[in-house]
C-alpha cells in the first residue's frame, strides 16, 4: 500500500502563479548554467550481464540501484570523454 501524501494538493492546485513565494529561490545566473548537468533524455531498456557480486553490491544500497549503476557508468563515460579531449 502506498503512503498517503500529507501535501494539501487541493490548496496547491487552487494557487495562482502570482501567489507562489520564490523569495528563497536563488537567481539562475550564467554560473548556474555553466555547471548544470544536461538531462540526457529518455533511457533505453537493454539486457546486460553483470557479475552477481556487482549487482549485489548495488542492491545493498536499496531502491534505485539500477539508477546508481547508470550514474556510475555515466561518470566513467564522462571521464573517458574528458581524457580523450585532453589528448
Amino acid at each position: 500500500m502506498r503512503k498517503q501524501s500529507k501535501t494539501g494538493w487541493t490548496k496547491i492546485k487552487a494557487m495562482k502563479d502570482r501567489d507562489i513565494d520564490f523569495s528563497d529561490v536563488p537567481e539562475l545566473d550564467d554560473n548556474f548554467f555553466a555547471e548544470a548537468t544536461l538531462w540526457p533524455g529518455k533511457k533505453k531498456q537493454i539486457t546486460i550481464r553483470l557479475d552477481s557480486d556487482v549487482v549485489d553490491f548495488f542492491k545493498t544500497k536499496g531502491r534505485g540501484y539500477q539508477s546508481s549503476i547508470n550514474a556510475t557508468l555515466r561518470r566513467y563515460m564522462e571521464a573517458q570523454q574528458r581524457r580523450l579531449k585532453s589528448t
